[in-house]
């Protein structure tokens, strides 16, 4: 629960508490999980355009945060119909880690395109290790960043999975 709690904290909701955190949780990896489903297909296919749109959707999320389509998915089919709190915009720290992940899949998908299969495949492996550890090890790597960079050192290491405070 401490890491579930630290997440939605280094996401940008740092009024979060231990009380609300579960539900903010579940709602602030609908979209991670909808993408680390569409990942191993574009994984599969090897195809530039795949990437190309997931990750214009990715900067589409990070640029116009009330018009995000994973949220309003959400929104209509699991926080509506259970009565349970609406996703609302992504502040700052999520809305740059969309846009990290955009950039990569936007560079995969501009590799594969060109032929450069070296470099997409690396593209790749950063992009399976950086949505392994935001849905596996509840971190996410585009908000850490987000927050050191703009001078936020020690709350980005308090949201850290493992931290205690």
């Amino acid at each position: 629960m401490r890491a579930q709690l630290n997440f939605v904290r280094q996401q940008g909701f740092p009024e979060a508490t231990s009380d609300g955190g579960g539900v903010r949780y579940a709602a602030l990896m609908f979209q991670p999980r909808l993408v680390g489903i569409l990942v191993p297909i574009g994984l599969a296919l090897q195809e530039g355009a795949f990437f190309l749109g997931l990750g214009v959707l990715l900067w589409w999320n990070a640029a116009f945060p009330r018009l995000n389509p994973f949220d309003a998915l959400y929104n209509r089919l699991v926080a509506n119909p259970r009565g349970m709190p609406r996703l609302e915009p992504a502040p700052p720290p999520r809305r740059f880690a969309q846009g990290m992940a955009g950039t990569l899949m936007v560079g995969i998908g501009l590799s594969l395109l060109a032929g450069w299969r070296g470099l997409a495949w690396s593209l790749e492996a950063v992009l399976v290790l950086a949505l392994g550890a935001l849905i596996v090890g509840r971190f996410c790597l585009g908000s850490y960043l987000y927050l050191l960079l703009t001078g936020r050192a020690e709350l980005a290491n308090r949201t850290l999975p493992w931290s205690a405070s």
